[in-house]
């Protein structure tokens, strides 16, 4: 069965010319979104989804429609290729049912490995101009240096409570637990490598 899917863009706020070119291509079955943001808020996109089986075939008027940016697109063709479900664009001639159809998923499986290398080669050129910067992932620290020396020094007089430590410094007890452990560490090298 061929199951036409429609969405509104922006910049086509009518369905018409989607709706004649779906109905024209043979579709059996066609459903529509309104123009919406995120996928969560395209019922139809999820309708369809359900609705279509293995054999069946999604026809859309131009890629674009069925998924909003390449990432999601590729996520979707390969939902529907692990499925065993057709996709036809019509616009761009795409046809995964024909003689070239796994050649095109194919195409599209090499697109999201490629997409998810680049995120990944980003993610890492950033981490590490950040170093450069001097900036370290992860939250800031809680308590700076001096903060740190002056909690260890109470803590080990034991003069007060954890609890009351922990309310005067604005901490968990983790935190403090960890910055002791931290300093206690420190301490240990800075004497071992003492002579």
């Amino acid at each position: 069965m061929q199951i036409g899917y429609a969405r509104m863009s922006v910049d086509d706020q009518k369905l018409a010319l989607q709706l004649a070119a779906l109905k024209k291509a043979g579709c059996e079955k066609i459903i529509t979104d309104p123009l919406g943001g995120a996928r969560a808020e395209y019922p139809g996109l999820h309708q369809l989804l359900k609705l279509a089986g293995e054999g069946d075939t999604v026809v859309v008027w131009r890629l674009d429609r069925l998924g909003r940016s390449l990432k999601n697109l590729i996520e979707l063709v390969n939902q529907l290729a692990a499925g065993g479900i057709g996709l036809i664009s019509l616009q761009e001639s795409i046809n995964t049912s024909s003689e070239n159809g796994p050649l095109i998923f194919h195409l599209f499986a090499q697109l999201a490995e490629f997409e998810q290398n680049l995120m990944r080669e980003r993610t890492q050129a950033g981490l590490n101009a950040a170093r450069v910067r001097g900036r370290l992932g992860g939250r800031p620290e809680a308590l700076d240096k001096e903060q740190q020396a002056r909690l260890y020094q109470i803590y080990s007089k034991a003069d007060l409570t954890v609890d009351a430590i922990c309310q005067q410094f604005r901490i968990s007890k983790p935190t403090l637990y960890r910055y002791v452990e931290q300093i206690r560490r420190n301490k240990n090298k800075e004497r071992s490598h003492v002579y």
